[in-house]
């Protein structure tokens, strides 16, 4: 009952968690704007939501965005206000990752790209949908990453982007205090999207293949499933599995093993 007639944004919708939210909420009876840079695979997308929903109307609307523009964020919110007559939840998912150590990476423009996309995008996007979220009293939602907790060996510039997004969602739920509007984060570790393929080497070009091995990871519609059960309840933080909660807490009482888990972790799946 949550999500019926809830008009909801979506981005990074084109795949991995960013599809399964979008097929969740719109099984629930949600209308969602879909929004990515690849129309095509918007538009599958759309036939699966359409498809689960058993609806034909024009209850899912699909905008193609590059989320790293401000201009285009400003947009889609636009769009979709236009369309749905208001935004009930704004979901920022778009993200991308690098893979590399920082003193090996030649190409120093990564470090900007992964604020843009990961960071940067979700505070565009928040600020520009918070006029009408505030009227309909809705739900921010955001998908961090356990690497916005604890830093990451190999991910400096990912870990960085999501650290500032943390920050950034932490201090905006204090600002939102009395208006009604309730920021909910999931922070999840390995999540089998296949998108690490299209993480940014050291020289700044994608990898073209998976860097490490994410058998036994979190699939993405279980992250979806967890994300959207916490944001129903209005809950702050989400952060998957018993190991990486245990890690949260081992990081304020000996910070350097949990360096040393992380650092095993990403030697365990290379």
């Amino acid at each position: 009952m949550t999500w019926a007639g809830q008009a909801a944004i979506v981005t990074g919708a084109s795949g991995g968690i960013g599809e399964e939210i979008a097929v969740q909420l719109a099984t629930a009876g949600a209308r969602v704007t879909l929004a990515a840079r690849r129309p095509d695979e918007l538009e599958r997308v759309a036939t699966r939501c359409r498809s689960a929903s058993g609806r034909t109307d024009d209850a899912i609307l699909v905008v193609p965005c590059d989320v790293t523009d401000r201009t285009q964020c400003e947009s889609l919110v636009a769009s979709a206000v236009a369309a749905f007559g208001g935004i009930d939840v704004l979901v920022n998912n778009a993200g991308q990752g690098m893979w590399g150590r920082a003193d090996e990476v030649s190409d120093l423009s990564i470090y900007e790209a992964m604020l843009r996309v990961n960071y940067l995008s979700a505070v565009w996007l928040t600020l520009a949908a918070l006029p009408h979220l505030k009227t309909s009293r809705g739900r921010v939602l955001a998908v961090g990453s356990l690497s916005g907790k604890i830093g990451v060996p190999l991910r400096s510039g990912y870990a960085a982007a999501k650290h500032a997004l943390t920050g950034f969602m932490d201090s905006l739920r204090i600002e939102l205090d009395g208006t009604g509007v309730s920021v909910t984060m999931i922070h999840p570790g390995f999540v089998t999207t296949g998108s690490q393929a299209r993480n940014l080497g050291t020289d700044g070009r994608a990898l073209g293949a998976m860097p490490l091995k994410v058998s036994g990871g979190q699939t993405p519609d279980e992250c979806a499933a967890m994300l959207l059960a916490g944001a129903a309840l209005r809950k702050r933080d989400i952060v998957p599995g018993f190991r990486a909660r245990l890690g949260l807490w081992l990081k304020l009482l000996a910070p350097t093993v949990v360096d040393n888990m992380a650092s095993k972790a990403i030697r365990g799946r290379q």
